[in-house]
């Protein structure tokens, strides 16, 4: 699946459930009760349809009893709540950028050009808020999958290059990636006292739209290091979070992952214990093999 997208785009199967997604959790599209329902042949179909009529009715009992609001439409805060389940995104989420968040009804992953197979750029696409202006933001990542034609015995496989943000255009007094503080200076030869105000940098989500730029030529160990932790988080976007954005909505990617890590610490455990015992092999031949040659001096 992955090497179909890479060399020529999506399949037109994802393209649709992609769009059937989008539209749901937007509210543009309501499903229908025999899509939202799960067949079961295990099912005791005419006890459920009894449980069903009693929810149904109970709930009707409440909604006379007390106004409520007027339904909303979609999923409300989808993408927020993946963010606070998944502990690589929640760990850039801030408590002032979930309200933004709340904006965020789509998110996309574009492939490059043939000239760029690997190359990918992500699309984080908002409804219209009173935080900034973009209805997109965008994070483009430019990979190496090729060797140089001046030095192909260089080459070690393919490698991130570059990633590109994009500039958000925040309302005034809404831009979360900087926070205003105020400092007392004192003046040196009139002992005067003034209250200086200036902005700093403030730790948000959104300060992934604008990464570190990578300067031409080499990298330093420190460029390479944020390179590839921005990268680990752009590609977990691609083959993880935007395919399977339903499931870890519901939490059940979630087991799945924890269920594979689970199983890479047995193998690599089950691996330590291989090595351990051929060690002790060689040295019981070793031990074995002294006296002989005691025996021979």
């Amino acid at each position: 699946m992955w090497q179909c997208n890479a060399l020529g785009g999506e399949s037109s199967y994802i393209d649709s459930t992609h769009v059937q997604r989008r539209d749901i959790v937007t509210g543009a599209v309501e499903p229908t009760d025999e899509e939202c329902a799960w067949h079961s042949d295990q099912e005791d179909e005419e006890g459920l349809a009894e449980d069903l009529n009693k929810k149904v009715t109970v709930e009707e009992d409440k909604k006379e009893e007390t106004a409520t609001e007027e339904d909303p439409k979609g999923i409300p805060e989808f993408w927020l709540t993946i963010f606070r389940r998944v502990d690589m995104l929640s760990d850039m989420l801030q408590e002032h950028d979930e309200p933004i968040l709340k904006h965020l009804k789509d998110i996309k992953v574009k492939f490059s050009e043939p000239d760029e197979p690997m190359s990918f750029t992500l699309e984080f696409h908002f409804e219209p808020n009173n935080y900034f202006k973009n209805e997109v933001l965008t994070k483009a990542y430019r990979m190496k999958s090729e060797p140089d034609t001046d030095d192909p015995f260089s080459f070690e496989g393919p490698e991130i290059v570059d990633c590109e943000g994009c500039q958000i255009d925040w309302h005034k007094g809404k831009d979360v990636t900087v926070k205003t503080i105020k400092k007392k200076q004192k003046h040196k030869g009139r002992g005067t006292v003034r209250t200086v105000t200036k902005q700093v940098p403030n730790d948000s989500f959104f300060n992934f739209f604008n990464p570190v730029k990578v300067s031409d030529g080499e990298m330093d160990e420190d460029s390479e290091f944020t390179l590839a932790t921005d990268f680990e988080i752009g590609h977990f976007f691609r083959e993880r979070i935007v395919p399977r954005a339903v499931l870890y909505f519901t939490g059940e990617a979630m087991e799945d992952d924890e269920s594979f890590e689970e199983e890479e610490l047995e193998e690599e455990e089950d691996h330590d214990e291989d090595g351990e015992e051929d060690e002790g092999e060689d040295d019981s031949k070793k031990v074995e093999q002294q006296p002989e040659e005691c025996k021979q001096q």
